[in-house]
């Protein structure tokens, strides 16, 4: 990224929609192409769930894999579609297959920011997250769910303030409707 052209860029962007960024606002544009490298970070730095998910441990003995909920992973996404930043709280679970290793608790937060830290959609982000979690981990089955507050939404438009949005992903035996019923109650804010 060039990017002395991208804040000159943004600089003209800013002109044009009658912004003097000169005096207090002369840092303006350079604020601005920080601020958005900064939430589009998995676009340069290659963002790839596999390296932390493939650091696995064997799972605590017992023979009978048991849920696992990681709640409440706050991120924040820009919307594709406005380039306006949307913000949320997702909760991901995964049931292990038996005899299966499990990953350590810091891999699942790790997993929903990197993949928000580019234009997305909320629809998409749950579904790379238990895409990922099925691809890498040996696994019955996925689930997030995801609330979020998009302020394309709140700010602009409907000026919808206080309205969020609420995803559901679920794969594998969180289709069933006792494992299902169970991950969506340990969701519950």
């Amino acid at each position: 990224m060039d990017y002395y052209a991208a804040t000159a860029a943004a600089g003209l962007l800013l002109q044009e929609l009658g912004i003097d960024c000169t005096g207090e606002l002369g840092d303006t544009p350079h604020r601005m192409v920080r601020a958005l490298t900064e939430m589009t970070s998995s676009l340069r730095d290659g963002f790839d769930p596999g390296v932390h998910l493939t650091r696995q441990f064997e799972a605590p003995p017992g023979g009978v894999p048991q849920l696992i909920v990681m709640k409440d992973i706050t991120f924040t996404s820009v919307c594709e579609h406005h380039l306006l930043p949307f913000t949320g709280q997702a909760t991901v679970g995964y049931l292990p297959a038996p005899d299966a290793k499990v990953v350590g608790a810091s891999k699942i937060p790790r997993l929903v920011t990197g993949l928000a830290a580019k234009p997305q959609m909320q629809e998409r982000l749950g579904q790379e997250v238990v895409d990922a979690l099925g691809k890498h981990l040996d696994i019955q089955g996925a689930a997030c769910t995801i609330r979020g507050a998009h302020s394309c939404m709140t700010l602009r438009g409907p000026r919808a303030t206080g309205a969020s949005m609420i995803t559901n992903h679920l794969t594998g035996c969180f289709l069933d409707g006792q494992v299902r019923a169970e991950f969506l109650a340990l969701s519950r804010p």
